[in-house]
């Protein structure tokens, strides 16, 4: 008994034959339905990045144009999307008028706006990122700046335009220095923080080899702070956007916020949604602007 179950346990199985119903694939045909169950699934998961990127952004704003035509629908003085619509149709049709000097499109608003964002926040940059370098490289002047930085830093940017308009006797001069004056703020303190965190090491090797502070500046803290120097001025240009229009509300003249003032006083509320929502996409395409800046000029792990 015992040879006959060692001869069955001991027999080699035999190969299914063409017929047998257990027939053994071939490479071939696992390789084919392996690829066939794989190909929907690679699909879909290149396709789910794409609907995560896109529908979020496209639902928020199906619910900003419904909570919009609600509120429309219970007040009568607000306009609806589609009475705003088809004003900013009209508006964009000529944005480019002149009629006057007080009269003017909004595309000529919106370049001097800008004009004057660029001009006070160039003065800024000037002004602010050597003074960071200096603040951050040297405990004297850290000492010494410090205590002004922290008196000046939380007036609002407003207060300082009445100071503009004493001081330059005109609006424009005036608005330029309330955007120079918000600016500057985050360009020092952002700087500053990130010359006092360059690794000591870098400083110790500087001392070892002699370098001069030039070399110094712009072999180690200049690559080491670029980083920190890119977010103060992104911070800062926010910043001065939202003081422009602030500001052109009170000095009046030509601008964006002076736009949003006089169609305010003619009650034509289309026309101020039109200037809150190209405030907004100019501001959206700044911050963009400097995000793909920093980007590029800073290092990898700076960029995830």
């Amino acid at each position: 008994m015992s040879a006959v179950m060692d001869n069955v346990l001991n027999k080699p199985a035999e190969p299914a034959s063409e017929s047998s119903p257990m027939k053994a694939d071939t490479r071939e045909d696992v390789k084919s339905r392996v690829t066939t169950v794989a190909k929907p699934s690679a699909a879909k998961r290149s396709f789910r990045p794409f609907l995560l990127a896109v529908l979020p952004p496209v639902f928020g704003l199906a619910l900003l144009v419904l909570v919009w035509e609600i509120v429309a629908a219970k007040n009568s003085g607000f306009p609806s999307p589609m009475m705003t619509l088809q004003e900013a149709i009209i508006v964009f049709s000529d944005p480019f008028y002149q009629k006057g000097p007080n009269d003017q499109g909004i595309g000529w608003n919106l370049l001097l706006s800008l004009q004057r964002v660029a001009t006070g926040f160039g003065l800024a940059a000037l002004v602010g990122i050597p003074l960071g370098f200096m603040i951050g490289r040297f405990k004297f002047l850290a000492g010494m700046f410090n205590p002004i930085i922290s008196l000046l830093k939380p007036v609002s940017p407003l207060a300082w335009l009445p100071i503009g308009l004493l001081v330059f006797k005109a609006a424009n001069p005036a608005a330029i220095w309330a955007i120079f004056i918000c600016s500057i703020w985050p360009m020092i303190i952002n700087t500053a923080v990130g010359v006092q965190r360059v690794p000591q090491d870098y400083m110790n090797v500087a001392k070892v080899l002699n370098l001069s502070e030039w070399k110094i500046v712009t072999k180690i803290l200049f690559p080491s702070v670029l980083p920190y120097m890119l977010t103060g001025v992104r911070l800062a240009i926010g910043t001065a956007w939202l003081v422009i229009v602030a500001a052109e509300m009170l000095t009046g003249g030509v601008g964006i916020g002076f736009w949003v003032w006089d169609e305010w006083n003619n009650l034509n509320v289309p026309h101020i949604i039109i200037a809150i929502v190209v405030i907004g996409v100019v501001g959206l395409l700044l911050e963009q602007g400097l995000v793909a800046l920093a980007r590029a000029f800073t290092y990898e792990e700076v960029r995830s």
